[in-house]
């Protein structure tokens, strides 16, 4: 499970539940369904539970988006809710 809290400042804030060690935490733009390369985030910590936090970059345009987590082999496990990047 995955949770967008909030987008400030452009970063995004959420937390995370049962995603392992080296899941992935990936950008979705919403309007293609398209992952982005960019930004990516590996869940380094033990605990199956945690926040993290990621900044966007300024190639981020303006559109909805979600975050999708991944497993170890490329396969999503869990998706937030949509937000907006204004």
């Amino acid at each position: 499970m995955i949770n967008f809290v909030e987008l400030e400042n452009r970063v995004v804030s959420a937390t995370y539940r049962n995603l392992m060690v080296k899941a992935k935490v990936v950008l979705v733009d919403m309007a293609s369904g398209q992952q982005l390369p960019d930004p990516v985030t590996t869940i380094a910590s033990p605990a199956p539970n945690g926040s993290l936090r990621i900044r966007l970059p300024d190639s981020i345009k303006t559109g909805t988006y979600c975050l999708l987590a991944l497993n170890g082999h490329g396969e999503p496990v869990a998706q937030s809710a949509e937000f907006r990047v204004d």
